[in-house]
């Protein structure tokens, strides 16, 4: 019977979990023609995030393969020493499955316009905003899920970095 309630209150316990993501659109890109690299004031950028973040004990980060969200993720990457990992851009429930699959972590996603906020509403969680403007780059999103033996917890928080460009 002992074993029992142990096995019970272990159970309990292991099923507590607290998982940050962090949710960012890649930084400013050189223009609409040459929309493959970041411009300076991008680079500007993901020296900011890396700055923002940097203190976070972040375990994972997720970028899509396009360089512009690598090239974001990157100074903060190398910077904990935490290898980028690809997801497909889309569908956006690639990227929400696997990051639900994480318990316990913190781990930044870096995204485009039009999926960050999929991807947070993926987690759960509901954004203010309904759209990211194409010159829109300084938003950070932060949901904490609290998953407890008998529910779950979302909180999202909008944060901004970096200065912006408008």
């Amino acid at each position: 019977m002992r074993q029992l309630a142990l096995c019970l209150l272990l159970g309990l316990l292991t099923a507590c979990s607290t998982t940050t993501v962090y949710v960012v659109r890649h930084a400013e890109k050189v223009s609409e023609t040459d929309s493959t690299d970041l411009s300076p004031a991008g680079f500007d950028r993901a020296a900011a995030l890396a700055n923002k973040l940097g203190k976070e004990p972040i375990d994972s980060v997720f970028t899509t393969p396009y360089r512009r969200t690598r090239q974001t993720a990157e100074p903060l990457a190398k910077r904990l020493s935490v290898p980028m990992r690809d997801y497909p851009a889309k569908p956006t429930s690639a990227i929400t499955q696997r990051v639900n699959a994480i318990r316990g972590k913190t781990v930044l996603v870096v995204g485009h316009s039009n999926t960050i906020l999929e991807i947070v509403k993926g987690l759960d969680a509901q954004p203010s905003l309904t759209k990211i403007g194409s010159d829109d780059f300084d938003n950070l999103f932060r949901v904490r899920i609290k998953r407890k033996p008998f529910g779950t917890s979302i909180k999202l928080t909008e944060l901004t970095y970096g200065t912006p460009t408008k």
